[in-house]
């Protein structure tokens, strides 16, 4: 057996005279409740398959001669639009096309020309595809009556976003907050309209705070602002489909395209993915769980 015996000289700790508490790093914990749910809009809440935009992507492009894809106009989803315009611009088969057709690349002109013409064409179309999705008013509701602010963002424009808006209402929904990318110094991926989310509605840390919404460009505004997010799978642009158009497909088909929708969401960081606004409720029970351990996104 070894017995632990002092040295027979005593000699004084390195660290003494010096201040034993700098030695230490100290952290908190958040261990409170959920405060906000921050909301996207076309494929999360409204606008089934993402319609809106992807129609009028096509329809601007085609005016300036160029004929895009549904695929490559929905690539891009997320951004601000005068971003996702650039983005598509930058797409090596639509930059081909561009060139067999003028003659040269996309200017920042032409992009810039581009979006003066997609502007009034999406305010027009926004009323078309504005119906909410089904889940929506309930889910919100209930998020309300549990104490939850309600939020939003949106890559549309403020004046496009106003008929969204308008359109919710009248169907029974109303966010307590819309902040849209032409508000803020840059859109996403860019966490600027959760972030101004957070200070209209008076909620914070960031742990307090939940991202919901249908595109990779979603997760990653949620967490580059610090606080969770939740990936939607089947009614986002991913499946880009309305309900009549996937109702209709084979249940193979349907599983195919939502598990694909669900892996690019999960490979961009999602903490959770759900189908639609109607699985939400769960995850938050969750994230409360977490809270209370003391766990952070």
């Amino acid at each position: 057996m070894v017995v632990a015996t002092a040295p027979r000289t005593q000699q004084p700790a390195p660290w003494l005279g010096t201040d034993l508490a700098a030695r230490f790093t100290y952290h908190r914990e958040y261990r409170g409740p959920l405060q906000g749910v921050i909301l996207d809009w076309a494929g999360t809440t409204q606008d089934h398959g993402v319609y809106a935009p992807a129609v009028v992507f096509i329809d601007v492009f085609r005016k300036w001669g160029v004929e895009i894809t549904m695929a490559e106009a929905r690539a891009p989803m997320g951004l601000f639009k005068l971003d996702h315009i650039r983005a598509i611009s930058r797409d090596p088969g639509v930059s081909a096309r561009w060139r067999e057709v003028h003659g040269r690349d996309v200017t920042e002109e032409d992009v810039q020309g581009m979006f003066r013409d997609f502007q009034p064409m999406q305010i027009e179309a926004m009323s078309r595809y504005a119906t909410l999705i089904p889940g929506t008013v309930e889910a919100v509701d209930e998020m309300k009556r549990r104490g939850y602010r309600i939020g939003s963002t949106t890559g549309f424009m403020r004046a496009a976003a106003d008929v969204a808006l308008a359109e919710a209402e009248r169907q029974g929904y109303v966010p307590d907050a819309t902040v849209c990318a032409d508000e803020v110094p840059a859109g996403r991926p860019e966490p600027w309209m959760v972030l101004r989310n957070m200070e209209l509605l008076r909620v914070f840390p960031p742990a307090a705070v939940v991202k919901v919404g249908d595109t990779k460009i979603d997760i990653d505004e949620g967490i580059n602002a610090g606080v969770w997010t939740v990936g939607i799978s089947r009614s986002g642009n991913y499946v880009g489909l309305n309900e009549a158009e996937y109702g209709e497909l084979a249940e193979e088909e349907q599983r195919a395209l939502v598990a694909k929708a669900d892996d690019l969401l999960r490979r961009q960081g999602a903490h959770y993915v759900v189908e639609t606004i109607s699985d939400v409720l769960p995850c938050l029970d969750d994230i409360e769980a977490r809270l209370r351990r003391g766990e952070r996104p």
